[in-house]
């Protein structure tokens, strides 16, 4: 990624575990973030990995096509190596990202990367949250236990009126008072 001279950061939960500082659980892959604007430049900069877009929760090969929602999912293989990458597509308008799940619900895209001690983006955990809070799984709440009290003010009160909309009930909002 050292050519990729547009946002992006780590996301899911080593994006977790790089806010935190060190590694809190094992993990299966690798995910990254980049704006859906930034797609084809991403597939230049990777032209040594080979793509499929999910569709229809089917992985299907990626030509050279502009991706829209509802697409917003990829696997990469490189080519040489077999290692896998994920890249979630995320939106952006007018400056503000904005949650695929909920139009509604936005972030400032000039705050949605964070930098690690090591020099690594990530994207911002309180997004990381959101997007984990549907179909929550025992390692998404660990993630949530592990952030929660390490977040400032500002970003509790986000996650939480966020959560409150998009999420009605949801046992993290009550966490988060």
């Amino acid at each position: 990624m050292e050519s990729y001279n547009r946002p992006w950061g780590i996301a899911g939960g080593w994006a977790i575990d790089l806010f935190v500082g060190h590694v809190t659980r094992e993990h299966s892959d690798i995910e990254i973030a980049i704006f859906r604007e930034d797609q084809q430049r991403l597939k230049s900069v990777l032209d040594d990995w080979s793509f499929k877009k999910v569709v229809m929760r089917q992985l299907v090969e990626w030509e050279s096509e502009t991706l829209e929602l509802p697409i917003h999912e990829l696997h990469g293989v490189h080519k040489t190596t077999g290692h896998g990458l994920e890249v979630l597509l995320n939106e952006c308008v007018n400056s503000q990202w904005v949650f695929r799940r909920d139009t509604k619900i936005n972030f400032p895209g000039s705050s949605l990367f964070l930098v690690s001690e090591g020099q690594i983006p990530f994207l911002h955990p309180v997004i990381v949250l959101l997007y984990k809070s549907k179909n929550t799984r025992e390692k998404d709440h660990a993630d949530f236990l592990t952030v929660k009290d390490l977040l400032d003010r500002e970003d509790k009160a986000w996650l939480r009126n966020t959560l409150t909309l998009h999420a009605p009930g949801h046992s993290w909002i009550t966490q988060l008072e």
